[in-house]
């Protein structure tokens, strides 16, 4: 099970320098003109997590594996994107594809680096890709939802719950409101997913600030954040042009060294990446044995044999029961022998929902 974040903005607003300091790459060409990037390009990263380290280390593994996350950098978008200005067709079916929006905003002032709308303002920035977003969802809603309510009227149940949550959809984007701030039921999400909205993806606000402003931002990246707790949405400052020198340094403690001068603690990437595997609802459950200690990942909520499956689709089609140790009392005994004497491992079956940090043997038989 895959999930993904794409990289969205504005052109030369610092999406393709951040994707190549995630990916520790030069996949994406960073140039100084809009739409350098034409095809999305992809990147897997690991997601860090301390207390992988800690089972590790606890359960002697030769190896650690941790849970990794995908990032696509997606071409710039600008005014008149959802009417097939620039590269507007191509940036909107890329986005269809991403689980979670990570908008990258311009936050610093550079006479270098053009801007295509001549100045740096970050909050006019995010309007604009969030209403080009909005005027393609309006033309796809409008365009699905008569049809949907002709098949409504004529008994078919499908086409009635469909236009059930189209209507709402709609509603929301006409007042100027993404789809996202529709109420949704638990049981109609699969649905909602479905009608594949731009607006209807979670958002993460990427500051990008120049580098004396990496360790606590500055007044626009301030503002971001303001708007961000107004929608109920998260933002993250970082400086893409310090995190791409970060990604090319090898030696740890270098890194540390690095960063210490910088006033920061840990890089703005792992931030990013925590960030995004938050906004996605994730979270990680481990398998620990001699050969490799490893974090995977399920949406939260999930019960025991989709976490099997996030292994093998074997495990979770036979799946039996799930041998079960809370990641605290792993930790705190020192190790599953020193778990199953104290009575801390559980066996559950198919309904047990998943905790964050549960560490898993899975029984299953096909």
């Amino acid at each position: 099970m895959g999930f993904n974040c794409g990289i969205v903005g504005l052109p030369n607003v610092g999406k393709s320098t951040l994707f190549n300091a995630l990916t520790a790459t030069q996949a994406a060409e960073a140039a100084n003109f809009p739409f350098c990037t034409k095809e999305p390009n992809v990147g897997r990263v690991g997601v860090p997590d301390p207390r992988l380290d800690k089972v590790c280390a606890i359960g002697k593994s030769a190896k650690i594996i941790p849970t990794q996350l995908e990032f696509v950098d997606i071409a710039g978008l600008i005014r008149g994107a959802s009417k097939g200005e620039g590269l507007g067709n191509q940036f909107l079916a890329n986005i269809r594809e991403v689980d979670a929006i990570l908008h990258v905003l311009r936050c610093f002032e550079d006479d270098d680096v053009t801007h295509v709308e001549g100045d740096i303002d970050p909050l006019r920035d995010a309007e604009t890709v969030e209403t080009e977003l909005m005027l393609a969802d309006l033309d796809s809603l409008e365009r699905r939802l008569t049809a949907a309510q002709k098949k409504a009227k004529g008994g078919d149940k499908d086409a009635k719950a469909l236009a059930a949550l189209m209507e709402p959809a709609l509603a929301a984007l006409q007042a100027g409101k993404p789809a996202r701030t529709v109420k949704v039921d638990p049981e109609d999400k699969e649905l909602w997913r479905s009608l594949q909205l731009l607006t209807s993806k979670p958002v993460l606000y990427v500051c990008n600030v120049e580098e004396a402003s990496a360790a606590s931002g500055n007044s626009l990246s301030a503002k971001v954040a303001t708007k961000a707790a107004a929608e109920g949405a998260a933002s993250v400052v970082i400086s893409a042009a310090i995190e791409s020198e970060v990604a090319q340094l090898s030696d740890p403690e270098e890194k540390r060294e690095f960063l210490a001068a910088l006033g920061m603690a840990e890089t703005g990437l792992n931030r990013v990446i925590r960030a995004g595997y938050g906004l996605l609802d994730l979270i990680t459950f481990f398998t620990v044995g001699p050969k490799e200690a490893r974090a995977w990942t399920v949406r939260r909520n999930a019960r025991a044999p989709e976490a099997a499956g996030a292994i093998h689709t074997d495990f979770e089609r036979g799946f039996i029961r799930a041998e079960t140790i809370a990641y605290d009392a792993f930790v705190e005994l020192g190790g599953e022998q020193a778990c199953k004497d104290a009575g801390k491992m559980r066996q559950e079956g198919k309904e047990y929902v998943v905790q964050d940090g549960d560490i898993f043997h899975f029984r299953f038989n096909v």
